[in-house]
């Protein structure tokens, strides 16, 4: 009885394989003889009823048929996997169709406005230096004249990973990195990406920045003027209005931050410019010579100036965006335009 049930299961399964005409029945037919809980294996598990004698051939016998419906399984997916297409499928297919074109990607706005500025100051006879994210104090705060407890630490927002370890809040600290492996004369740009805790239409935790700084003997006020405005003219257009107004930065001294007019409202007033029609781009100033004495230049010797600059807010003005945020959102329709 039982010889004669593995048999018939086994001529049943080759029928049913030879029916299949589509690869989404194998896996029910695998389930429905070869699983687990499958016909084939369930017979197997009956052979414990049967007579001691009989168990070895019956034992044999189960395991030849499960193998050669499992090797005709196989082949038949084989089989099925290569056949031909039929005639009317064939002739759905129509090769003389252009095949999908796939877009080509662009340089994100803020990108193109680094490079650009790069590429102005690269002009004017700087070179290019980068450094690391992850800063430690000493370059982003101490070696710039920011002891500890200083109180203008307090306008930076900063994001401490450790004791002495944070994400730098400006690209300042190459300009300590470069002193202290070069001697003058210097020009140097550092571009790169910078982090505070702010977030507003004008402000993100996360932008980019350009310090920038040149260190020789007898640089003055009016040198650190004349490549500012060399830049502006050439970022924007010769007829930009520019101004310099009086500031504070522990790490020059004078200092100066720099305005352009709005290019929003045109000097009339908008939320973006704060109702004032101008829009700061950059601060800048004359190197402390205590920046000068903590990188062992002689500042009796030496003078030099230093500048630094948001790529973000310079593309805001370049394209006339009224919101920060927008640049990385990303909306393919906003970026698109670029």
């Amino acid at each position: 009885m039982m010889e004669e049930e593995l048999v018939r299961l086994q001529e049943e399964a080759f029928d049913s394989l030879s029916a299949i005409k589509h690869a989404s029945e194998f896996e029910p037919f695998r389930v429905k003889y070869l699983g687990r809980k499958g016909l084939i294996t369930g017979a197997m598990r009956m052979l414990g009823q049967v007579a001691p004698e009989d168990r070895p051939r019956l034992g044999q016998l189960a395991n030849t048929i499960k193998k050669e419906v499992e090797e005709k399984f196989e082949s038949r997916k084989a089989q099925l996997a290569v056949t031909p297409i039929s005639a009317p499928q064939a002739q759905q297919i129509d090769l003389s169709l252009p095949g999908r074109s796939i877009p080509f990607g662009k340089l994100h706005p803020v990108t193109q406005t680094m490079e650009e500025v790069c590429s102005i100051f690269e002009g004017l006879g700087f070179t290019v230096a980068e450094g690391p994210d992850v800063e430690t104090d000493f370059y982003n705060f101490e070696a710039l004249n920011l002891p500890q407890h200083h109180p203008a630490r307090d306008m930076h927002d900063t994001f401490y990973i450790d004791d002495g370890v944070l994400l730098r809040t400006h690209t300042s600290p190459m300009q300590i990195r470069v002193m202290e492996k070069e001697n003058p004369p210097l020009r140097v740009i550092a571009p790169g990406k910078v982090y505070r805790c702010d977030s507003d239409i004008t402000h993100t935790p996360m932008f980019q920045q350009v310090e920038g700084f040149l260190v020789d003997r007898k640089v003055s006020f009016a040198d650190l003027k004349g490549v500012l405005s060399v830049f502006v003219a050439k970022m924007f257009d010769e007829q930009t209005a520019i101004r310099f107004r009086p500031s504070f930065f522990p790490f020059t001294e004078p200092s100066a931050e720099v305005d352009i007019a709005c290019v929003i409202c045109g000097g009339d007033g908008c939320r973006v410019c704060k109702q004032t029609g101008w829009l700061e781009i950059l601060g800048a100033g004359l190197i402390d010579p205590e920046v000068f004495k903590m990188v062992n230049y002689d500042p009796e010797e030496y003078s030099g100036f230093a500048f630094g600059l948001g790529i973000e807010r310079i593309a805001m003005l370049k394209y006339g965006i009224n919101d920060i945020r927008l640049f990385y959102e990303n909306d393919l329709r906003f970026l698109a335009q670029f």
